[in-house]
């Protein structure tokens, strides 16, 4: 991972240029309420564009946190964003559901399945707004049926709504409820909000709008632009990443103004254009610097995780899946959206994918994780063994089987010697199906 990495002279070269895009080019909010914010707190604005300068960010950056706990309905589920494990969050925006080789719309059914396997899930951490769009609901009301199955079908933390300002403080109403009012909620972070910039340097009215409502309640945001090289970002890798950075310090901005302390964690993908590509080494890339320069800034990272430009869920979908994964833990991601269940760019989400999915999270999250301190054990086996004796258990106090491997089992992978495979009929990673959910199975 090290040859991903930036240098530092390199960070700083990107600060320099962001602080110079800020300062002359500027960004563009299209919400009057953020632009009367902007010019109360001193920064220049003219028209709708804001123009910051690097001792306004310096100043917004003392504030936000470095770490945080997302609160879930079941406090034994509640998660800390910044600390030393990711956290790991399904699909995100599909419209379509794939099942095999067949494609189709997306419903509120499926919503509600995706809910049910992130409810039962071991790996998954955190409930995914919008894990598949519900192609059978009216579209204006669309996101209250989301966040209500969200809240009732699954107890762990959750995304909010960013469709509009509107539809975030219907989803802050909805948790008010559950979490006993105004008071129980303010400061007390319960849902994790995707706010998406209009690249290149705008911010849209909805997703202003919904960032600076979670803010005023000091509820969670990740502020983190899609950008196409080539199309909406300069075809450069680093001036990519300094197009980014500069739309995530100025939503980051006037988050802080609004309510200092409010927890905003800094995210990107970066697709290769003219089409949408996220399968491949420059999205794999992008992901390693973004999490390094959120490092930069002492703020929590989020990238994608499984993601693949595969139609089926086959061999190009697990290379690109868990080198996407590999990417991620290995820089130090806090947040792993799109971690579970993508297909097509994101553009789909299958039921047979998240499964193996979860499967990579779990070998992810047992890759990076610290070995116990058990030498001590160790040391008494070696020397009761000594040298050329056995380390096998006697007969009945400890089958052999336990003793070969402390971790736990892989699920869906093959581990058994061919005999023993070909005997249990060759099952494979395959064997779990492409068909969908009967009602009755979740």
């Amino acid at each position: 991972m090290r040859r991903l990495q930036l240098t530092e002279s390199q960070m700083t070269r990107i600060h320099d240029v962001t602080v110079d895009l800020l300062g002359t080019v500027g960004v563009a909010f299209e919400t009057p309420e953020a632009l009367d914010t902007f010019q109360k707190h001193g920064v220049r604005v003219d028209g709708r564009t804001v123009f910051l300068t690097e001792r306004e960010i310096g100043t917004a950056l003392k504030t936000a946190p470095e770490r945080f706990t997302l609160h879930a309905r079941n406090p034994e589920r509640s998660i800390e964003i910044g600390g030393g494990c990711p956290a790991f969050a399904p699909g995100y925006g599909a419209r379509f559901i794939i099942n095999g080789d067949h494609r189709r719309p997306g419903t509120m059914s499926d919503y509600d399945h995706f809910c049910k396997l992130v409810q039962t899930s071991p790996v998954v951490d955190i409930l995914g707004f919008m894990m598949v769009e519900p192609g059978d609901v009216a579209p204006e009301t669309a996101h209250l049926d989301m966040i209500f199955s969200g809240m009732i079908l699954c107890d762990r933390p959750f995304m909010g709504s960013p469709v509009s300002a509107r539809g975030m403080a219907d989803c802050l109403e909805m948790a008010r409820r559950i979490w006993g009012g105004a008071a129980a909620l303010i400061d007390y972070p319960v849902t994790l909000t995707l706010i998406n910039p209009l690249s290149p340097l705008r911010y849209g009215d909805a997703m202003t709008g919904a960032l600076m409502e979670l803010v005023r309640w000091g509820q969670a945001g990740v502020i983190s632009p899609f950008i196409v090289s080539g199309v909406t970002g300069p075809a450069s890798p680093l001036g990519a990443l300094a197009l980014q950075n500069a739309e995530i310090l100025a939503g980051l901005a006037l988050a802080q103004m609004i309510r200092p302390g409010t927890p905003i964690v800094y995210g990107g993908n970066l697709a290769a254009g003219p089409g949408l590509s996220l399968g491949d080494t420059l999205s794999w890339t992008h992901a390693a610097r973004t999490a390094q320069m959120a490092r930069f800034y002492g703020l929590p990272a989020r990238c994608g995780g499984s993601l693949t430009d595969a139609h089926r869920t086959d061999l190009q979908a697990g290379v690109e899946s868990a080198l996407g994964m590999l990417t991620a833990a290995g820089n130090g991601v806090h947040l792993v959206l799109q971690s579970c269940g993508v297909l097509s760019a994101l553009a789909a989400v299958s039921y047979e994918k998240f499964i193996l999915d979860e499967t990579l999270c779990r070998q992810v999250k047992r890759l990076i994780s610290p070995p116990a301190d058990d030498l001590d054990a160790a040391l008494g086996q070696i020397r009761t063994a000594g040298t050329g004796g056995s380390f096998e258990p006697p007969p009945g106090i400890i089958p052999l089987d336990q003793c070969r491997s402390t971790e736990p089992a892989d699920g869906l992978m093959v581990r058994q010697p061919w005999a023993e495979w070909q005997t249990g009929g060759s099952p494979g990673p395959e064997s779990c199906g492409s068909g969908e959910p009967a009602a009755g199975n979740l």
